[in-house]
C-alpha cells in the first residue's frame, strides 16, 4: 500500500533542509506586492521589493494611529467613572500586560519575520488559514460602519464652520420640537402637562460582564418627545443629523448630507492609501500626532473653566471597593482588548512592511503603553469640560456622566456652546475625532487589501490601485444603508455583532496554534533571528498559558451573558437579531471550512492529513534570501516543513518506497 511523505529533490539538497523522512521539495515564495502595488520578489542581491517603511518612525506613527482610536476619547474615560476612578487603572494595566501586550507582540513577530498578510501569515500552520481570512472579514466589516462614524464627524465639523452660533446650540431651528429646552438643567421642569426631571446624555447598558458593542457609542438615549424633553443638542442629533426614524424597518430614504460625507470619508480613505504604505506612512505625521496637539490645546482650555478642578478631581479618586466586583475585571479586559486591536489583521499588516531585523520588542512595548497613557490623558480633556458643565447645570458630575458615552455627539458639543468661540473648538474638537478615527481606518482598510493582494498575487499583480479603488466603492454601497433614517439602527446591530465573538475567539485560536503548534520556543527562535536575542520568558508563559485563559474565560462569560441589543426604549425584531448573528458568524465560519477543505484535498489517512495541516508551510521563511539561509540552517534539522500548494491548498507529492521499503 503505498505511502506519502515528503518529495526529493537537488534543489532541496542545496538548501541543506533534511528530516528523518527524507528532504523537502524547494518552494520558491511566491510574489507579492511592494507598498506601491508593484511585484515583490527577491532580487540577485537578496533583498525585497515588497516594500518597506521609509523610516521606523512611519511604522511607530501607523501603530499608535491604529491603536488609538475613537473609544480612548469617550469610552475610556467613562469606564474609568464606572469603575471606581482611579482604582480602573489597576486591573486595566494588569489586563495590558497580562493579555494585550502579548497579543500585541506576538502577531508583530508575525507579521515582521514572514513579511506576510494576516492570509498569508498562516502558512505557520495550514490547517488554521481560516484564521487569516476570518481577520480580513472582521476588518473588513467594521470598515464599513466604522466609516459611518467619521461620516458623522465631517458632518459636525461641516456644521462647525459658521460664524453665528453653532446650530445645535438654540431651540429655534426648523427641526426643532416645541418641547426643546436649551440646555439641561437638574431641576424640576414643570408644564401644564406634566412634569419632568432631566436625565443624562445616554442610556449606556455597559457591559454587564460581557461582551458589547465595539465603539461603545450605539446605545445613545432615544427620548420620545411624548415623555421626556430634550436638549437641543439631543434634538440635532436626533431630529437633524440622523433624522431618525421610528424602526430598522422604516428607512425612509437617503441622509443627502451623510451620503456626501459618506463619499468624502472613503475619498480621503483611497487617497491616502493609494500607494500603501508609501502614502499613508506620510500622512500619519499628520493623523497621528496633530489629535495629541489639539487635546492639550482642549485640555488647557477646559482647564481654565469653572468647575474643571471637580470634574478631573471626581475622574481620578479612587474607589477601591470595585475591585471586587468582577465586572469591573472583565471590562478592563475587553477595553485592552479591542483598543491595541489584535486579530484584526492590523498589526500584523503593518508589522510585515517592516526591515526583518526591526527591534520588534521595543516596539511591542512602546505602542501599548502609548496607546493605554492615551486613554487616561483624554479623560482630562472630557472630564475637565464635564465639571464645567455639572457646574453650569447647579449638579454633580457623577449626574452628567453616569448614563454614558453619548460624548462626542451630544455631551461634549453642548458643552463647546457655552464657551467663547465655539465655533472655533467645535471645529478644533471634530477634526481631533477625524483624524483618530481615520487613522484605525486606514489600518483596517490596509489589511483587507494587502491581504487578498498578497494572497493572489496573479490576479491583482500591478492592479492594487485599482482594486483599493473597487473596494473602497463597494463598501461605499454596502453602507449605503446606514446613511437612511434608520442608519443609526442599523449600525448599532453591526456594532453589536460584528466584532465581539469572532476577534476574542480568533484570538484564543492564535494562542494555541503558536503558543502550542508551533511552539512558543520556535517562535522565540525566529524573534532571536531579528532581533539578535530572546526576550525572557514572560512572553512565553503568556501565550502559553496566561493570555488564553483569560480569553477563554472571557468568551465564556460573554457566550453565557450576551443579550439582543436595544437602542434607548426600541426593541429590535427577531429578524433584526437574526441578521446580526449571520454577521457574526461570517468572520468564524471560514475557520471550519478551510479546515474541511484542507483535509478533503491532502492525500493519506486522517490522521495523517492533520499533522501533516499543522506543520509550517515551505513558505512560511523570512522574505529576504540572506536571512532565507540563516533560518534554514537554523532549522534544517527540523520535521515541520510541507511542500510547494499546487493542484490543492495543500498538496503532497507520492514519493516511490525507498529500497521496496
Amino acid at each position: 500500500m503505498p505511502f506519502w511523505k515528503f518529495s526529493k529533490s537537488s534543489e532541496a539538497k542545496k538548501e541543506n533542509c533534511t528530516t528523518k523522512n527524507g528532504m523537502y521539495v524547494k518552494e520558491e515564495r511566491p510574489e507579492t506586492f511592494g507598498s506601491d502595488g508593484s511585484t515583490a520578489s527577491s532580487s540577485s542581491n537578496g533583498s525585497s521589493h515588497r516594500g518597506h517603511w521609509g523610516t521606523q518612525i512611519d511604522f511607530i506613527l501607523s501603530c499608535v494611529g491604529y491603536a488609538v482610536g475613537l473609544g480612548n476619547i469617550w469610552r475610556f474615560p467613562y469606564l474609568c467613572i464606572r469603575n471606581g476612578g482611579g482604582a480602573f487603572l489597576i486591573p486595566y494595566f494588569t489586563f495590558l500586560f497580562l493579555c494585550g501586550m502579548p497579543l500585541f507582540f506576538m502577531e508583530l513577530a508575525l507579521g515582521q519575520f514572514s513579511s506576510a498578510s494576516p492570509i498569508s501569515v498562516w502558512d505557520i500552520c495550514p490547517l488554521f488559514k481560516g484564521l487569516g481570512y476570518g481577520m480580513i472579514l472582521v476588518s473588513g466589516i467594521v470598515c464599513i460602519y466604522y466609516n459611518i462614524i467619521i461620516t458623522w464627524v465631517l458632518y459636525y465639523l461641516g456644521m462647525s464652520f459658521t460664524i453665528n452660533d453653532l446650530p445645535w446650540s438654540s431651540c429655534n431651528n426648523k427641526w426643532n420640537t416645541p418641547s426643546c429646552i436649551r440646555s439641561r438643567s437638574y431641576k424640576k421642569y414643570t408644564t401644564n402637562e406634566t412634569s419632568y426631571n432631566m436625565t443624562s446624555y445616554a442610556n449606556y447598558s455597559g457591559l454587564n460582564g460581557t461582551m458589547q458593542n465595539i465603539t461603545g457609542i450605539s446605545n445613545i438615549t432615544i427620548a420620545s418627545v411624548s415623555n421626556k424633553r430634550l436638549t437641543a443638542t439631543e434634538e440635532f442629533w436626533q431630529f437633524k443629523a440622523l433624522d431618525l426614524s421610528d424602526g430598522i424597518d422604516q428607512p425612509g430614504g437617503i441622509r443627502w448630507e451623510l451620503l456626501l460625507c459618506l463619499i468624502c470619508s472613503w475619498l480621503i480613505v483611497f487617497l491616502c492609501l493609494i500607494k500603501g504604505i508609501k502614502s499613508s506612512g506620510k500622512v500619519v505625521y499628520v493623523t497621528a500626532t496633530v489629535p495629541y496637539i489639539f487635546l492639550l490645546i482642549l485640555l488647557i482650555r477646559g482647564l481654565l473653566l469653572p468647575g474643571a478642578a471637580d470634574g478631573i478631581k471626581y475622574y481620578i479618586t479612587p474607589d477601591f471597593s470595585k475591585l471586587a466586583e468582577f465586572e469591573v475585571w472583565t471590562e478592563a479586559c475587553l477595553q485592552i482588548f479591542y483598543s491595541l486591536g489584535p486579530a484584526w489583521g492590523g498589526l500584523i499588516t503593518m508589522a510585515s512592511y517592516n526591515k526583518f531585523n526591526n527591534n520588534v520588542y521595543r516596539d511591542a512595548i512602546i505602542v501599548p503603553l502609548t496607546n493605554c497613557l492615551t486613554s487616561f490623558f483624554a479623560g482630562f480633556v472630557i472630564f475637565s469640560v464635564l465639571g464645567f458643565m455639572a457646574y453650569e447645570a447647579g449638579t454633580t458630575v457623577d449626574k452628567i456622566v453616569t448614563k454614558g458615552p453619548g460624548l462626542a455627539f451630544i455631551a461634549y458639543p453642548e458643552a463647546l456652546t457655552k464657551l467663547p468661540i465655539s465655533p472655533l473648538w467645535s471645529i478644533m474638537f471634530f477634526f481631533t475625532l477625524l483624524t483618530i478615527g481615520l487613522d484605525s481606518q486606514f489600518g483596517m482598510f490596509e489589511t483587507l487589501i494587502s491581504g487578498f493582494c498578497d494572497e493572489f498575487p496573479r490576479i491583482f499583480k500591478g492592479r492594487k490601485t485599482l482594486f483599493t479603488g473597487v473596494v473602497c466603492i463597494a463598501e461605499l454601497l454596502i453602507g449605503l444603508p446606514l446613511v437612511t433614517r434608520a442608519g443609526m439602527y442599523i449600525f448599532q446591530i453591526l456594532d453589536w455583532y460584528s466584532a465581539a465573538f469572532s476577534v476574542v475567539t480568533i484570538s484564543l485560536f492564535e494562542c494555541i496554534v503558536v503558543g502550542w503548534i508551533y511552539g512558543a520556543n520556535r517562535l522565540y527562535g525566529d524573534i532571536e533571528l531579528m532581533i539578535g536575542y530572546q526576550p525572557n520568558a514572560w512572553w512565553k508563559i503568556c501565550w502559553m498559558f496566561i493570555t488564553p485563559f483569560i480569553l477563554l474565560s472571557i468568551l465564556i462569560i460573554s457566550i453565557v451573558n450576551m443579550g439582543a441589543p436595544t437602542y434607548g426604549e426600541y426593541q429590535y425584531p427577531p429578524w433584526a437579531i437574526g441578521f446580526g448573528w449571520i454577521i457574526a458568524s461570517c468572520s468564524i465560519i471560514p475557520i471550519p471550512v478551510l479546515m474541511i477543505v484542507g483535509i478533503a484535498t491532502t492525500p493519506g489517512t486522517l490522521i495523517q492529513r492533520i499533522k501533516f495541516l499543522v506543520k509550517p508551510s515551505v513558505r512560511w521563511r523570512p522574505a529576504e534570501q540572506k536571512y532565507q539561509e540563516q533560518y534554514e540552517q537554523q532549522w534544517a534539522s527540523s520535521c515541520g516543513r510541507i511542500d510547494h500548494i499546487t493542484n490543492g491548498p495543500y498538496k503532497m507529492a507520492p514519493v516511490e518506497p525507498k529500497n521496496g521499503v
